[in-house]
Parts: C-alpha cells; sequence; structure tokens
C-alpha cells in the first residue's frame, strides 16, 4: 500500500470529522457558563480598517477573508473537474446538474411554503439550498466498507455543483449598493490575471499578488468578498494534463489548510447559537430551514434522478440500487457550512433571526446525516463495476479498498 495515499485517504476522512467537532465545541461554549467568552472571542476587534467594515472582528475576518481561501479552492476543483475530470463532457454532466439543480430549488420552494412568503423572512430562501461537502465525507467515512464508490462520486459531484449555485446565488441576490469604481478595479485586476495566463506565466506569486488585490477591490465594491476567490480561481493556468501545473500545485498546497483550518474554524464562529428547547425549533424561521435540507433536498435530488433514469438520459451509478441513490440524497441535506454562511447574508443586523437560522441548519443537517448514514448502512456494498476503481482512486486514495472507505 502506498504511504502517502493512505496518509491522504486519512487526511480526508480527518476532516469531515473536525468539522463536526469544531461544530460540537461551538454548541457547547454557546450552550454553557462559556457563552459569554465566546461572544466576546467572536466580537474581538483587530487589524486594520478594511473597506465598507471598518476593523473587522474575528468572526468577519473568517467570514470574509478566510472564506475566500475556501471559495478559492472550491473555484479550482470545479476548474479542474470541467475541464479534466467529472464534469468534462455533457454525458457526465447530465445526471449530477439536474440532480443538483433541483437539489436547489426544492428546498427553498419548502422553505417559502413554511415562512408563507413573510416579507421579514423571504429573503433567507437559499440558506438550506446547499450541500457541505465536508460534512458529507465525515459521515460517509463511519460506513466503510458499505460506502459505495460510485455513490461517492455522485455525492461529491452534485456537491461541487452545489457549491458553484451557491456562489451565483451570493452574487446575484446577497450583494449590497455597488461601488462602480470598486468594481471596475476588481474586473481589472481580474482581467490582468487572465491576461498573465494567456500569455503563458507559469509562477504562481503575480497570481497570488493580484489575488489579494482583487480581494480588496471586491469587498470594497459591495460583492461579498468571498466572490474574489472563484473569480481568481478561473485564471489559474490549469495547464491540461501537465501534473505539476500551476493550478494544480495551489490547489494542493491550500487543500489541507482550508479542509483543516478554514471549514473548522467557520464551523466554530457560526455554530455557536443557543438551543432554547424544541419550541424554538417550531418556529417559521428554523422549521423552514430544516424542512428544506431534510425534506426538499432529498425529494429534489432523488425524484430528479428518478426522473432522469426513468427517461434514458442516464444510467445509475454504477452498481448502485435506488436505496444507495436515496441514501445520498439525503446526505445531501447536509447543509451546514454553506447554510450557516447564507445565513448570516440574509439577515444582516438581525442577531435573532441570524440564529434562528443556525438552529435550523444544525436541526437539518444532522436529520439528514442520521437519515443517509442509516439508508446506506443498510443498503448494502453493491456490485464491483470493472473500471470504476480507477476513478475511485484518482479522488479518494489509491487504497480506497484496503481501507474500505475510500474517503
Amino acid at each position: 500500500m502506498d504511504r502517502a495515499a493512505t496518509n491522504t485517504n486519512r487526511t480526508e476522512k480527518l476532516a469531515g470529522l473536525a468539522l463536526i467537532a469544531a461544530a460540537i465545541l461551538a454548541l457547547a461554549a454557546a450552550n454553557t457558563s462559556l457563552a459569554g467568552p465566546y461572544h466576546a472571542l467572536l466580537d474581538f476587534r483587530f487589524g486594520t480598517a478594511l473597506p465598507r467594515i471598518g476593523v473587522p472582528t474575528v468572526h468577519l475576518w473568517v467570514a470574509d477573508a478566510l472564506m475566500a481561501i475556501f471559495f478559492l479552492l472550491v473555484g479550482l476543483e470545479v476548474k479542474r473537474e470541467w475541464y479534466e475530470g467529472r464534469l468534462s463532457t455533457a454525458a457526465e454532466r447530465r445526471l449530477p446538474f439536474l440532480a443538483a439543480g433541483a437539489g436547489m430549488a426544492l428546498p427553498a420552494l419548502v422553505y417559502l411554503a413554511v415562512v408563507g412568503l413573510d416579507p421579514t423572512l423571504v429573503h433567507g430562501w437559499a440558506i438550506p439550498a446547499a450541500t457541505d461537502i465536508a460534512f458529507a465525507i465525515g459521515v460517509l467515512a463511519l460506513l466503510g466498507a458499505r460506502a459505495l464508490p460510485s455513490i461517492k462520486l455522485l455525492l461529491v459531484t452534485i456537491a461541487i455543483i452545489d457549491d458553484v449555485g451557491a456562489v451565483l446565488i451570493i452574487a446575484l441576490f446577497y450583494t449590497g449598493s455597488l461601488s462602480t469604481y470598486a468594481l471596475g478595479g476588481a474586473l481589472l485586476m481580474a482581467g490582468t490575471m487572465a491576461l498573465l495566463n494567456l500569455l503563458g506565466v507559469r509562477r504562481l506569486w503575480p497570481f497570488l499578488v493580484l489575488a489579494v488585490a482583487l480581494w480588496f477591490a471586491v469587498l470594497a465594491s459591495g460583492v461579498h468578498a468571498t466572490i474574489a476567490g472563484v473569480l481568481a480561481a478561473l485564471t489559474i493556468p490549469l495547464g491540461r494534463g501537465e501534473t505539476h501545473s500551476p493550478l494544480r500545485r495551489l490547489e494542493h498546497a491550500i487543500h489541507p489548510w482550508v479542509m483543516f483550518g478554514v471549514m473548522p474554524l467557520f464551523g466554530f464562529v457560526s455554530a455557536g447559537v443557543h438551543i432554547g428547547g424544541v419550541s424554538e425549533l417550531l418556529k417559521p424561521l428554523p422549521l423552514a430551514v430544516a424542512l428544506g435540507l431534510f425534506i426538499g433536498k432529498q425529494a429534489g435530488i432523488f425524484g430528479a434522478t428518478w426522473l432522469v433514469v426513468r427517461s434514458g438520459l442516464a444510467k445509475l451509478p454504477a452498481g448502485a440500487s435506488w436505496r444507495h441513490v436515496y441514501g445520498a440524497a439525503l446526505l445531501c441535506g447536509i447543509g451546514f457550512t454553506m447554510s450557516l454562511f447564507i445565513g448570516g447574508l440574509a439577515f444582516p443586523g438581525r442577531p435573532d433571526e441570524v440564529d434562528a437560522a443556525k438552529l435550523g441548519t444544525l436541526a437539518g443537517s444532522l436529520l439528514s446525516a442520521i437519515a443517509g448514514w442509516a439508508v446506506l448502512r443498510f443498503a448494502g456494498t453493491g456490485e464491483a463495476i470493472p473500471g470504476e476503481d480507477d476513478e475511485a482512486r484518482e479522488i479518494f486514495g489509491e487504497d480506497w479498498e484496503e481501507t474500505g472507505s475510500g474517503l
């Protein structure tokens, strides 16, 4: 067994579990005598003043700066998958795109149905729309050999498309008043980075310097600063077929920092909500978010998959049964990171609504995780399909069959 592959495999498992642990730690702090120090830490201001937000708090540094690195990683992964990976052909895109699209639309409709178009709450419609890939991987890691490789591939692909959808939603619907000059500066920075790519520049440092400038410009423009990460990623040279391209080097360099640093930190600063009892969860906002994740996600993804397969537009994942697909659809209801993130954007300056959205996110994600785990736990291991091993190894590590997890 390749030691490096084994270490990579274990890293992916531990990253998902670290995010779960960070959320539990935040919940524990917010519901004990540590609540005061916890919130004081999040509100502590330090550093230099930034456009539009002044001197940032700890929470803002994580949400606006560190999460831009998370979105940079998302953008790098999407670009690579689009040109070389699981989204490189129309046939490969069809099922996950349609499933992901329905899996974003149905939760929003469920949310709106529950809040009854209340004008004070309707802006949170996108909170249950996204899937948290790291949290879902953490749950899959607990399944061992019962986690079918083709189902893992489908789940990860849907989550990647979800992330793209979430980026578009943030850019289009959660952007404040725009500064034309700053927006022009941002476009200039992004254009310069694209030009460097076209001119064949292979060193990373010019792109990274310009990416920081791009982040400042996007922050000043009124568009959420994390969008800078995606814009920067699209300009990094891929070098199709090149093993050590700038994009791959950067992706590999920041991946562990994002998985073990950025995401657990964001989980810690965002998941700390006081749980007041079941009655709090039954209020319209948390109930809408929870049902959107738990009901809307599974209905959208499983329903779309059923229609696409029955119509002959695509086939079931290799070796999978409908029970496996249903289990994956349930796991897609783990919204966590992106749901918490959008919840903070949906209700600016309204901490009670933000906390209510957090409560619904945690409840819906937990229900989805438990139900998805239970369905896949008893769904069987499926049939081995010739040729699927190569794709599974590419994503989950060379030793997925020995460890029985593939994560």
